[in-house]
């Protein structure tokens, strides 16, 4: 198993024992809809180098063909291995890198078009992101004051003074800071205080949608939970709507509405957290719950990931989790599942629609 992905054991404080799967259908309520998204990046050697050698041009499929939808006021989280195309999601959605294929829509609207206009402001005031790494993150030069404010003026939201201190002193107080906090610099604060500050600069322009990439991952867990808690009560009082990735089935048991898994740049299950959680149809899934410690020592069976992730620049034919699946036969490693609804989730799995699983 790969490394990179964490599979500690929920801890009780992340427990969410109460979340229920909604039936609603996504698609009348979606704020963000997401229809065949792909991406492709040209790995290839310089051109000298690739005559002389006489090599082609290398393209790694980063995301490919992925669709999913999220309600107004959820949270979807994205699973999967480390390379597996999660973070290339959350950039393809907020505009920092343009689609190969497939679209966005945000609210109705095209997102593709519209970044590229004047209206396109107007669009991205309503959907931010929260990087990983709080520490890289934060401009070490500026003050925390001029980091929070930085949209605000950006925007036009306000022009500065005093309704500009009040404005950053309430974002900071918003993420459990103090507003005396905005005279200091980056490098006084912990992780996870630079993290609730990253947090106050995505607030700033009162935004619905945002994109969490790992926003925990460099933290200890003890901080992990605070910071999870505290997005979790944003949502609830601005009703939030959030696209959450991680690597840690145990932050996504606490945030998580709809999980969808991914493998080499491809959803392979898409489901409701309890249903994932309980009664993971795909193989892959099923490898990964696996893979968390059994603390309560239930003795049932377990199977560990086997294997590595294939190169993504020669992905394996038909499924490319075949060479990893213990339940893999002719058909998985000549033909490539589609994501289809099957026992009330989406699954792409022909061992799964042919019940031999």
């Amino acid at each position: 198993m790969n490394p990179s992905m964490s599979m500690t054991a929920t801890p009780a404080a992340l427990m969410d024992p109460h979340a229920a799967p909604r039936t609603t259908d996504a698609s009348k309520t979606a704020l963000v809809q997401v229809t065949d998204l792909a991406k492709i990046f040209d790995v290839s050697a310089p051109w000298l180098n690739r005559v002389v050698e006489r090599k082609p041009k290398q393209y790694v499929h980063a995301v490919d063909g992925v669709s999913f939808a999220i309600e107004r006021g959820r949270t979807l989280a994205l699973v999967g291995e480390s390379g597996c195309g999660k973070s290339t999601v959350a950039r393809l959605l907020v505009g920092l890198y343009e689609p190969s294929r497939g679209e966005v829509r945000f609210d109705g609207q095209a997102t593709g078009a519209a970044l590229a206009t004047r209206e396109g402001r107007i669009l991205r005031r309503r959907m931010q992101m929260i990087f990983q790494d709080p520490y890289a993150s934060l401009n070490p030069r500026w003050k925390v004051q001029d980091i929070i404010a930085e949209p605000l003026l950006e925007h036009g939201l306000l022009k500065g003074g005093e309704a500009l201190r009040q404005r950053v002193g309430e974002l900071l107080e918003s993420v459990g800071l103090s507003a005396a906090d905005m005279q200091k610099f980056p490098h006084q604060f912990s992780g996870g205080q630079r993290q609730r500050i990253s947090i106050a600069r995505a607030l700033a322009t009162e935004p619905e949608f945002l994109v969490c990439d790992e926003p925990t991952s460099a933290l200890d867990v003890s901080v992990q939970a605070q910071v999870l808690n505290i997005m979790k009560n944003l949502q609830r009082e601005r009703g939030l709507t959030y696209l959450f990735i991680s690597h840690n089935l145990a932050v996504v048991h606490h945030v998580a509405d709809e999980v969808g898994v991914m493998y080499l740049g491809r959803l392979v299950e898409l489901a409701p957290k309890r249903e994932l959680f309980e009664r993971p149809q795909h193989p892959y899934t099923r490898m990964l719950l696996d893979a968390i410690p059994d603390i309560r020592m239930t003795g049932r069976s377990r199977v560990p990931v086997q294997g590595e992730v294939p190169n993504p620049l020669n992905p394996p034919q038909g499924c490319a989790f075949h060479p990893r699946c213990p339940h893999a036969n002719a058909r998985c490693s000549q033909e490539r599942p589609v994501l289809k609804e099957l026992r009330g989730v989406k699954v792409a799995c022909h061992a799964v629609e042919e019940g031999r699983i």
